[in-house]
């Protein structure tokens, strides 16, 4: 990442209302602990000894040498308060050989190195039971909601690990979440999950199959149940004054060679950015909680077109630091609510409305005593039901400075959008342009999961003829001529 990035990543942390941070497994810039200190956002830093248990000599003495440098760069950063040893260090995977006793071991002689480089600063390592007693500060692998269990297990889940360990910090929470894709029925993938299965990780979790029911596997991966996720967490989060703090994980999508079939191949989806800093809807549910600078946010900014029956009551959310807000329909008021974070989901900032059928406009306005705030949506409300998918519907073809970037959505046999699919498409390109591929976002992959349907991708169409080419498995393909004259 350039130096403008990550300023760019940091002013919308801290935006966000972010206080701490644990940074990745893997040597940061110079310039990340400069802006931690400028911005008042204290750090749990760590080495890269993550998952597998240990290799060789050679091997551990790498571990040791990145402590060393870590620690030795870095300990005059006023902002960092704690020193990572390690992550997931109880899968057993990585190696031929798994010896639990010579992980305590190696963990111990860190533990050892690191306060006599630095006898200031507290050490920690996060999901590795066994060597939890070694460390100052252990954060435990909870999960509820997503890899295991319900989310309205979390609190129960937490406290008993603060039990159980001296010091607890959670820094890995949250769940998966395909930006722009969003549900009617946050719960729909729920049914099979039950209760008190347990909320952390296990190994092989990650993978979109095998094993018990779990949201990881079993839901769509909306937005719409990643907020609602969150929102649980957070408001439970309000009343553990036991819980010295917590971190989601992570702030934006990355890269991964781990997940092949996720929805953006090879991409971990649980940010609250997208890989391009595009903030998704989870981020505004975080800044009604943690931001201090009044906001208001209507859910459903990468929502066009929502669904169901005619004269259906349907609920619309606010996200909001604010202690009063008030809806708008068309320009007109719904009324003003007053917010309650215990009271789930959007802390009482929801409003039951029958949608009108077609093209409507919200507007919500937040009431703090330093400020007022506005935020404002257009949809579309679809009464008309789909059938299967059979072909890809053009909606726009939009170019700009040599760049076409083509609008698709998929249809059933008479045209009507199903608003459910989330059918993968693939795009493929002939003529003397480039696809803008392989970024990482939705708007931005050659295969891609649909979001309600729809996908999108731009081509640098070069000043020639290109055909551009798209398929869904099942349904007719689509041809676009994007030929400078067309």
């Amino acid at each position: 990442m350039t130096g403008a990035q990550i300023r760019e990543e940091f002013r919308l942390m801290k935006e966000m209302g972010v206080n701490f941070i644990r940074l990745g497994h893997y040597q940061q810039s110079e310039l990340v602990l400069q802006l931690c200190d400028e911005l008042g956002i204290l750090v749990w830093e760590e080495i890269p000894w993550c998952r597998g248990g240990l290799g060789s000599e050679s091997y551990r003495e790498m571990c040791r040498r990145m402590l060393r440098n870590m620690i030795r760069q870095h300990r005059n950063h006023p902002s960092v308060i704690i020193w990572g040893l390690g992550n997931e260090n109880d899968w057993p995977a990585d190696f031929e050989e798994f010896d639990q006793d010579a992980i305590r071991d190696f963990m111990r002689e860190l533990n050892e190195l690191s306060h006599q480089l630095d006898p200031a600063r507290k050490t920690a390592i996060r999901r590795c039971a066994f060597c939890a007693d070694i460390v100052d500060v252990y954060s435990p692998s909870i999960w509820a909601g997503w890899y295991r269990g319900l989310y309205t297990e979390y609190k129960k889940a937490a406290l008993t690990a603060i039990q159980e360990h001296k010091h607890v910090l959670h820094v890995e929470w949250g769940g998966d979440n395909h930006a722009g894709r969003h549900t009617e029925d946050s719960a729909k993938g729920l049914e099979e999950i039950r209760a008190g299965q347990g909320a952390d990780e296990q190994d092989g979790d990650y993978f979109l199959e095998g094993g018990q029911a779990r949201a990881s596997k079993d839901t769509d991966w909306t937005e719409t149940y990643f907020c609602d996720l969150v929102d649980w967490h957070l408001k439970e989060q309000e009343t553990m004054p036991e819980l010295t703090g917590a971190a989601q994980w992570p702030f934006k999508d990355f890269s991964t060679p781990v997940c092949p079939e996720n929805p953006l191949p090879y991409m971990n989806q649980k940010g609250v950015l997208e890989r391009d800093m595009t903030p998704k809807e989870g981020y505004y549910v975080f800044q009604s909680y943690w931001a201090d600078k009044p906001m208001v946010h209507i859910y459903g900014h990468s929502w066009p077109t929502r669904w169901g029956q005619a004269g259906e009551r349907k609920y619309i959310k606010v996200y909001s630091n604010c202690p009063e807000v008030e809806l708008f329909l068309d320009g007109v008021s719904l009324g003003r609510r007053e917010r309650d974070s215990q009271n789930f989901p959007a802390a009482n900032l929801r409003w039951g409305v029958d949608l009108p059928e077609g093209r409507y406009t919200l507007k919500a306005i937040g009431y703090a005593e330093s400020a007022t705030v506005e935020d404002e949506i257009t949809q579309s409300y679809q009464t008309e039901a789909w059938g299967v998918p059979a072909a890809i519907r053009i909606d726009s073809v939009d170019t700009k400075e040599g760049v076409a970037t083509v609008h698709c959505q998929i249809v059933d046999a008479e045209g009507v959008p199903c608003l459910d699919a989330k059918d993968f498409y693939r795009f493929s390109l002939a003529g003397n342009g480039r696809m803008i591929d392989n970024q990482g976002t939705v708007r931005g992959s050659r295969r891609v999961g649909a979001c309600n349907g729809r996908a999108q991708i731009s081509v640098d169409l070069n000043d020639r003829r290109n055909m551009l080419g798209i398929y869904v498995d099942g349904v007719e393909p689509n041809f676009v001529d994007l030929s400078p004259s067309a």
